[in-house]
């Protein structure tokens, strides 16, 4: 592991090689509409300050309620060893697609089995009961394809969205996010409403022994295979964090606190609800949130995740259009569409070699935007490069955060998501600017839960399993 001196040196050459050393080509209008984007060490540190503020006040049971970073429980007190055995379900609900898997751990490896079924966007937005059917008879199907039917096994239920935890089993959902609003749930217990929509089918027997969030899922995962991991983050469709904190700090808990720590679901995603980022959000930030279906909230998010990026930079493309800066002033009707400018498509410009247009214009042909010119192409990247690095550079000081609060000499922070896994530079990004943030005795280093090379749905679902065969020993739910 390397100290945060060492993770510098490393990764400076590198991460010149990215951005600013060679934008001598890019328009100096475009510079200028981009400087906002930019982002000091200074303002940084006053986002880590406020961040910080706001993870105490989550974590105070006199301030929780009032607190932007709500810092949930979630019960998760014991770390994987890597010495699990059994056969699990899990599920992995977060997006809109959502997973089914069947487990056998033995040693350190596992064998796996999976399946990942759509949600109709009617689904999305219908109500609760028709999302819980549907995902049961998903369950249904995969238990028949995999002859299981006739088994029991226990499952472990990753949700990906806001959630209060009263205990291991019982998750109250606070709000909706990345484009969900199915009725009837928010305030509501989604594991027992997964556990009625199974048992109104009554073909199969699962018993749910225990719900986590994704970034729990994470940081499991990776504790796995790395006894040292004590953070992890998601930089996917949304941006979230978790870490290991004092259990005595953990003043919504009232259970036994013998065990030190206890995993804290920050909820970051939410930071700046109370204004707390105004000072750095540009015209752009505050009329993409005008325009998403949550005005005002999942500020720090909307600033960071997958979910947002390529809006981000359609936004900013859309008026250099017209100012005529970009295109000859000549939009698409494409451009002029919301969200149609893909965050994918943001990490295909940047995976291209400085002067090579080919997935640019490829981007462009899409948007209809084919009379793009050379110099066009080269203004674009740099677009896409400050949206990114922006979004990057805020991910790395909240986990500079963490790990100053935290102050243990060596941690491995797991990390997943989609944009973490795609974009060619936010790992080296983050690597370097953590390195300039965090307090320099301490050491740190970033794993991506999985290795990233096909089985991009293993790592929750290792978690999943390794989670509830914890729950299934300590509590005896099976």
């Amino acid at each position: 592991m390397l100290s945060t001196a060492e993770m510098f040196g490393t990764f400076c050459q590198c991460y010149c090689n990215i951005i600013d050393c060679t934008h001598q080509d890019v328009s100096p209008k475009i510079r200028e509409q981009c400087k906002d984007l930019l982002l000091s060490d200074e303002q940084l540190r006053e986002v880590m300050a406020k961040l910080l503020e706001a993870i105490k006040k989550g974590l105070g049971k006199n301030t929780h309620k009032d607190a932007t970073v709500k810092c949930w429980t979630t019960y998760v007190q014991d770390l994987p060893n890597g010495k699990e055995r059994g056969k699990f379900l899990a599920l992995d609900l977060g997006g809109t697609n959502f997973r089914v898997l069947v487990i056998h751990l033995d040693e350190s490896h596992f064998d796996m089995q999976s399946k990942i079924y759509a949600i109709p966007e009617d689904i999305m937005t219908g109500s609760g009961t028709k999302l819980f059917d549907h995902i049961a008879e998903c369950m249904a199907n995969f238990m028949s394809e995999n002859d299981m039917k006739n088994e029991r096994l226990p499952l472990g239920f990753t949700f990906s969205f806001p959630l209060e935890q009263i205990g291991l089993t019982k998750g109250i959902l606070k709000t909706w996010t990345k484009g969900f609003s199915c009725s009837g749930v928010v305030g509501g217990d989604v594991v027992k409403m997964l556990e009625d929509a199974i048992r109104r089918r009554g073909d199969i027997e699962i018993e749910v022994c225990g719900i986590l969030n994704d970034t729990t899922g994470t940081l499991m995962s990776c504790a796995w295979k790395n006894q040292n991991c004590r953070v992890g983050v998601i930089v996917g469709t949304g941006c979230n964090a978790c870490y290991t904190e004092k259990v005595e700090n953990v003043e919504l808990y009232s259970g036994d606190k013998s065990k030190p720590l206890m995993v804290v679901n920050t909820e970051w995603g939410a930071f700046g609800e109370k204004g707390e980022l105004d000072f750095m959000l540009t015209e752009f930030d505050k009329e993409m949130d005008q325009a998403s279906i949550n005005p005002g909230k999942q500020i720090f998010e909307k600033m960071i995740s997958g979910m947002y990026m390529g809006e981000l930079v359609r936004l900013i493309l859309l008026k250099l259009t017209k100012d005529n800066i970009l295109f000859g002033g000549k939009p698409s009707e494409a451009l002029l569409t919301k969200w149609r400018f893909k965050t994918k498509y943001v990490s295909e410009i940047e995976s291209e070699k400085k002067g090579v247009h080919t997935a640019c214009r490829t981007v462009l042909q899409k948007l209809s935007l084919t009379h793009a010119s050379d110099q066009d192409c080269i203004n674009i990247r740099y677009v896409c490069e400050c949206v990114s690095r922006r979004a990057a550079h805020l991910v790395s000081a909240g986990v500079a955060t963490l790990l100053n609060r935290m102050n243990i000499p060596s941690v491995t922070v797991g990390v997943d998501g989609s944009v973490y896994r795609f974009h060619p530079f936010f790992h080296d990004l983050m690597m370097e600017k953590i390195a300039q943030l965090v307090n320099k005795n301490l050491k740190c280093s970033l794993m991506l839960s999985e290795d990233g090379s096909g089985r991009e749905d293993a790592s929750v679902a290792a978690v999943s399993a390794v989670f509830a065969y914890h729950l299934n020993v300590a509590y005896g739910c099976v």
